[in-house]
């Protein structure tokens, strides 16, 4: 199997504890997802909250069951195969806790090494050059309960790649980081694809500079279902383009009411903005008596688009509104 990570009609449903007897009891997490990224690739995951995202994540990484539909990670079923996966993997989430509050830094760091069986030695090395990369170096000593919520989350981030994964899942990763952290973060991972052309890194983010800085391609999910995959900029093209048209003299917005494929008309002096997603023919058709003396076009942001995308989303509030503790009991069972 020449991919890293591969679904088919992967589903999840989760049961809905409480609440009244009209309420749904049930909800679909995930239904018929189908996506494949290949070795050497950043691929990013983007959607709302409630679109499935950490569902699917823990799906991947063995940490919950699917309900239906199959996943492979690293050549391996997840559901049959969960050991031989998890030791091709690794994981990251903004905001975690993980590690010992009273060991220090290279304490917690050396100790996760161990659990994957990285000789002393190395494990120490790779500590050093990994907390430099960070920004970490300074605070080697330092105990993790002293650290800051975002020096913690560098150190996580360090946690992710100390084992140097095949497949490496980043839910989140600069979360609770400032400007800096945050850029700084990025460049390694970019730099860290870069080196090895057979690590894969699927990355989920809300913040639409990390995904356009460094994914490969996007998935955007919503409600559960993937509904757009495509490399970044072909996203950006295939979508709509915004459109700026300057006149000898001053123009109305209604002049676009009703015109085909236009939208968000606004007006700026002798000029009018619109949203474009078709042809351009009918604005000319719409504009004929009038004296055009300037075109300009421009990609939408990916922000726009996955606003585009996922506007809502129905599960978002329901899932906002589910509890931990039940999603918990629910893994259990």
């Amino acid at each position: 199997m020449n991919v890293a990570i591969q679904t088919e009609n992967l589903g999840r449903i989760y049961k809905i504890r409480g609440g009244k007897k009209s309420e749904p009891k049930e909800l679909m997490a995930l239904e018929d997802v189908n996506l494949q990224v290949r070795p050497g690739e950043l691929f990013g995951l983007l959607g709302p909250n409630g679109a499935g995202k950490t569902t699917l994540i823990k799906i991947l990484t063995t940490l919950l069951a699917p309900s239906s539909g199959q996943a492979w990670v690293a050549g391996f079923d997840v559901a049959q195969d969960p050991q031989k996966v998890r030791e091709r993997i690794n994981m990251v989430s903004g905001g975690e806790t993980s590690g010992y509050g009273l060991l220090t830094v290279r304490e917690n760091l050396w100790m996760f090494a161990q659990f994957y069986g990285i000789p002393s030695k190395e494990a120490n090395q790779r500590i050093k050059e990994l907390l430099e990369i960070v920004g970490l170096a300074d605070r080697i000593n330092a105990k993790s309960s002293d650290l800051s919520t975002g020096l913690r989350q560098k150190m996580n981030i360090v946690r992710g790649f100390m084992t140097d994964p095949s497949v490496l899942f980043l839910d989140e990763p600069t979360l609770g980081l400032d400007v800096g952290a945050s850029r700084d973060v990025r460049n390694f991972i970019r730099s860290w694809i870069d080196e090895d052309q057979t690590r894969t890194l699927l990355l989920t983010t809300h913040y639409m500079v990390e995904a356009d800085e460094l994914c490969d391609r996007v998935a955007i999910l919503r409600d559960g279902e993937i509904r757009a995959t495509e490399r970044v900029s072909d996203l950006v093209h295939v979508s709509f383009h915004w459109v700026t048209l300057r006149f000898r003299e001053p123009v109305s917005a209604e002049l676009l009411v009703g015109v085909s494929d236009v939208s968000d008309v606004s007006e700026q002096e002798n000029a009018l903005r619109f949203r474009l997603t078709g042809d351009f023919d009918p604005v000319l058709r719409a504009l004929n008596s009038y004296y055009v003396v300037d075109v300009q076009t421009e990609d939408p942001t990916l922000e726009e688009i996955f606003l585009t995308y996922y506007g809502n989303g129905k599960n978002s509030q329901q899932v906002m509104h589910m509890k931990e503790a039940d999603r918990a009991k629910e893994v259990a069972q």
